[in-house]
């Protein structure tokens, strides 16, 4: 590989600080540790400076042949250890108080010791290994008569990381760099080759970095297998904690009473929940003590704690996403007790994880980036500034922004401002940038709870104004949140489009008729039984008025009629679809071409009396969010359009109704 112009820049600028990354990926083929242990062995015992030294790697893997071992090299060692009197490893050492015994025991994980003696000096100065390990340098002695039966004792522990950093050095070599230059360099850090990217992915990789610069930050991200989605957190840095598995508890996540101990939260600056899928919480307080840390950073278990750990979900969308955004939402992945719109609208983020780039080998980089061990130092020191007012010299936020979405935006920009300008050097484009898509990010968020919590979420219009020239820009999300479900074209004989709600669960639905001479059947598919009363009520109306409804000469027995219902955004179907029924019937019999946009509000008794429409704001909302135009309203409800954001009125056609018959006529194309 040749060095190009980054290559030599940072080999100038950065030169005790930079690693070359294949060699990296290498060394880990044949030793299963973190990125980071592997770079800081060899920014401690190799110079990378310079390219061509092949000895300084040579010595690393020497180290790690001597010191770093498999799990099954487990009992050879421990022979050697009671042979030798002392052994180093290199391994992940964790550690837990007996309460029987009232003294701490060790365990290494590839040693496979679980009863290893250790200090309580030794625990009180690296807490870590009390909230799930750490990797490190261990120094063991054998000593089976002080303690016969566990004589592994662990005498000295040497962290795996950077032991100095220092600040301003790092934000004063930033400035040699462009702002392009620098988005590369971090891309390239975490060892990914920036050549092979776009912007917006290289946007994806630094915004999985945020919650390691910004305190108390969430953020989601799901989408296919593949796409490094837990690497960043398992091989980054040693300040974030992967939680792998399902069960967690209250003690373990956040204060444990006996031992009047702060969990994970108060001891890791991430913590990343690995599949959400299955994530179990034995205890019920553990959502609520969730809920309120992810939005105060504190939470009261006994005593008041606060803490500044940032909180991630990570999780895999199987199904293809436009399929799911019709059936359901993107919050779909979560367990159903998680599907809390007070818990979810907590998160800052959404990271589309199905439009990242899985990684392919030609994504990784060959060239120098940070020693990992040195980017995580430098990320945890931007923890202690902040640029949530940023934004602020250049913009404000658009009026459909609440409080929360607010906060959440201030925080995205802080982050990646942080990231891209640590020297505080921003420029008014680069603001921007980072703006639309913090917007964006949070805007995903705000549209899947639309789905999930009704009126409350509905507004969604997001967008930021340029103080200087006053513009408004709007900001959407790709994957179509505001695409119109609702065909823009003359609606064929037949279909409408209504809203039903069921369960406390809102769902758009598409309505088709086929009429065809017959013996008088009908046929309801895709509602279940509410449907079905739906179509009786419907029918039973027709029928009592035929001579009105009906063509000339004609009868209910003549036709067989066959109802589609299809759900476009939800799946649960009420039977307060009547009058979008009786509209779509008689539109197939009388073969009329309906309006553009057209969708369908009421429901109507057997005598065709129109009943109170419940939930009415909710209804309106979503046919214009997507992408109705004309909209019937009965009669004695128009004033209640009041209820209606102005935003969402604006893009519709109210038609007042009386009736079905009223909602028919006025809902040809003809009309």
């Amino acid at each position: 590989m040749e060095l190009d112009a980054l290559d030599l820049k940072v080999l100038k600028i950065y030169p005790e600080y930079v690693i070359k990354k294949s060699l990296v990926r290498n060394l880990k083929i044949g030793y299963n540790v973190p990125t980071y242990v592997l770079e800081h062995l060899l920014g401690t015992y190799a110079d990378l400076s310079d390219p061509r030294n092949i000895k300084g790697v040579e010595n690393v893997e020497e180290i790690l042949q001597k010191h770093f071992l498999r799990p099954d090299m487990a009992e050879l060692v421990k022979m050697q250890l009671r042979d030798k009197g002392f052994f180093r490893v290199i391994d992940r050492i964790d550690a837990w108080l007996d309460i029987k015994q009232n003294e701490y025991v060790a365990g290494l994980q590839n040693l496979s010791i679980r009863n290893g003696v250790i200090s309580d000096f030794l625990v009180k100065e690296h807490p870590k290994m009390l909230l799930g390990g750490m990797w490190a340098i261990i120094d063991l002695i054998y000593d089976h008569n002080t303690y016969p039966g566990r004589p592994f004792v662990v005498d000295k522990i040497h962290p795996i990381q950077l032991s100095n950093f220092i600040r301003d050095q790092f934000v004063e070599r930033r400035k040699e760099f462009t702002t392009q230059e620098w988005i590369d360099l971090i891309i390239r850090s975490i060892g990914l080759e920036p050549k092979k990217m776009d912007e917006r992915q290289k946007l994806f990789q630094l915004l999985r970095l945020v919650p390691l610069v910004e305190k108390n930050y969430n953020l989601v991200e799901l989408g296919p297998r593949a796409t490094g989605k837990s690497y960043i957190y398992r091989e980054i840095s040693p300040y974030s904690f992967l939680l792998s598995g399902g069960n967690t508890t209250v003690a373990q996540l956040f204060y444990n009473i006996a031992t009047r101990k702060v969990g994970l939260v108060g001891e890791w600056d991430l913590i990343a929940f690995d599949e959400v899928a299955g994530i179990q919480f034995k205890d019920k307080q553990a959502l609520q003590m969730l809920k309120d840390f992810m939005e105060a950073g504190s939470f009261a278990r006994k005593v008041e704690v606060v803490a500044e750990a940032g909180i991630v979900f990570n999780g895999n969308i199987n199904d293809d996403v436009q399929t799911l955004l019709k059936m359901s939402h993107l919050f779909e992945p979560f367990p159903v007790e998680m599907q809390d719109t007070a818990l979810l609208d907590r998160i800052h983020a959404y990271l589309p994880g199905w439009e990242v780039e899985k990684l392919r080998a030609d994504l990784f980089t060959d060239h120098f980036g940070f020693a990992i061990d040195y980017l995580s130092e430098v990320m945890r020191s931007l923890r202690g500034t902040s640029a949530v007012n940023v934004p602020d010299r250049h913009f404000n936020l658009g009026s459909q922004l609440n409080r929360r979405d607010e906060k959440a935006v201030r925080k995205t920009c802080s982050g990646l401002l942080k990231l891209l300008y640590p020297d505080g050097e921003y420029t008014k484009e680069g603001i921007e940038s980072v703006l639309s898509f913090a917007i964006e990010c949070r805007r995903r968020v705000k549209e899947q709870l639309k789905k999930l919590g009704g009126l409350e979420f509905w507004d969604t219009n997001f967008s930021y104004i340029d103080k200087e020239s006053k513009k408004e820009t709007y900001v959407s999300v790709n994957e179509g949140g505001s695409k119109a479900l609702i065909s823009q074209d003359p609606l064929p004989p037949g279909v409408v489009y209504t809203v039903s709600i069921a369960g406390g669960k809102t769902t758009l639905l598409k309505v088709e008729s086929i009429v065809v001479p017959g013996s008088g059947k009908q046929n309801i598919s895709g509602g279940g039984t509410p449907a079905k009363e739906a179509l009786k009520t419907t029918v039973s109306c027709i029928a009592s008025n035929q001579r009105k409804y009906l063509p000339s000469n004609s009868a209910l027995k003549d036709y067989d009629i066959a109802v589609q219902l299809t759900p476009m955004i939800g799946s649960e179907v009420g039977d307060d679809i009547t009058v979008a029924i009786f509209v779509s019937i008689l539109s197939a019999i009388h073969r009329n071409t309906l309006k553009k946009g057209l969708g369908i509000i009421g429901d109507m008794t057997i005598t065709g009396s129109l009943k109170t429409t419940l939930s009415f704001a909710d209804r309106v909302t979503m046919l214009a969010e997507n992408g109705a135009r004309a909209v019937t309203i009965p009669l004695e409800q128009m004033g209640n359009l009041s209820s209606v954001s102005m935003d969402t009125i604006s893009k519709i056609i109210p038609i007042p109704i009386a009736g079905p018959e009223d909602a028919f006529m006025r809902a040809r194309l003809e009309d």
